[in-house]
Order: structure tokens, then C-alpha cells, then sequence
């Protein structure tokens, strides 16, 4: 078991890198699979030293509810950032910066969370505070920031500290 873990130190990082390989290659044959287990091994090996304390995920299963609501709230999130842009003129649009307060203190967990709100049409991760206590969040139309700031914390937030801490 030691012997696998010194070969493959980060093995979710290596089947992430051959799938990556193999869609990028976009061809699927045994010199494709092969050379991307190859990069897959290689690469999380070179850059080991790199990675000292490697996060520990303390409910597995909690990623795949967590990556589901994330691909449910963008696909909604489409629709009113598009019913927003058609329909509601410039004046009627209220814009706004919003701290969020963090309960998170992995560096992992911050990061999916300033990735999650990204990747959510209408909001963007602006900045972080020095000592990563607060998310400074940009909204296209908040009309009660107060209510953005509280679903954040309680639909994104509240899973990342169970899945990382």
C-alpha cells in the first residue's frame, strides 16, 4: 500500500490528469490511455514537494450533492442572468458589492467557494481579504443583498465546511 501511495501520491489527481489528456487528444485508443496514465504519474509525482499538506475531504460522497446543486443553481442561474439582460432595462437593475463573512479556514475550501460563485452567471469572486475572513461578491441585480449574502453562506458555504472541515 505505501509502495502505491509513493507511486501515485495523488490518485484523483492522476485519473483527473488521464482524462484530461484523453479529451484533449480527442482520440481514444491504447497509446492515448497509455500516455495520459503516464502525464497522470509523472506529473502529481514531480510536483509532490509541492503539495506538503493535502486536503482531507471528510465526506466523499457530500462532492458529488454538492457539484449536482452547483450544476442546478448555473443552469437556473442562465435563465435569470438572460431574463435579466432581455427584459429589465438599465435603471430597474440594482447592481452590488457584497461582503461575504467566512466561516471556512482551508485555503481548498475558500477557493471552491470564491470557483463556485464564479462560475455562477450574475456573480463574480472579487477579492478576498487579507486574512480570509471576508468574499467580496459583485451581483449583477441584488435587490436585497442581505438575501444573497445568506444564500451563499447557507447553500454553498454550509456544504464546503462539511465536505473540507
Amino acid at each position: 500500500m505505501r509502495l502505491l501511495a509513493r507511486i501515485f501520491p495523488h490518485p484523483i489527481l492522476t485519473g483527473l490528469l488521464t482524462l484530461v489528456w484523453l479529451l484533449l487528444v480527442n482520440r481514444y485508443s491504447i497509446n492515448s490511455l497509455l500516455f495520459g496514465l503516464f502525464l497522470g504519474t509523472v506529473i502529481p509525482f514531480i510536483t509532490r514537494p509541492y503539495w506538503p499538506n493535502r486536503p482531507r475531504l471528510h465526506h466523499p460522497i457530500k462532492i458529488v450533492v454538492y457539484i449536482a446543486i452547483v450544476i442546478w443553481d448555473i443552469i437556473l442561474a442562465n435563465f435569470t442572468v438572460a431574463k435579466i439582460v432581455l427584459f429589465k432595462s438599465n435603471a430597474a437593475r440594482k447592481p452590488a458589492w457584497i461582503t461575504v463573512p467566512l466561516a471556512l479556514k482551508s485555503p481548498e475550501a475558500i477557493t471552491a467557494l470564491a470557483g463556485t460563485i464564479t462560475l455562477t452567471p450574475g456573480t463574480v469572486s472579487a477579492d478576498l481579504s487579507a486574512g480570509g475572513h471576508y468574499l467580496l461578491v459583485h451581483c449583477l441585480d441584488a435587490p436585497d443583498p442581505d438575501a444573497v449574502r445568506d444564500e451563499i453562506k447557507t447553500r454553498y458555504e454550509r456544504r464546503l465546511m462539511e465536505i473540507f472541515e
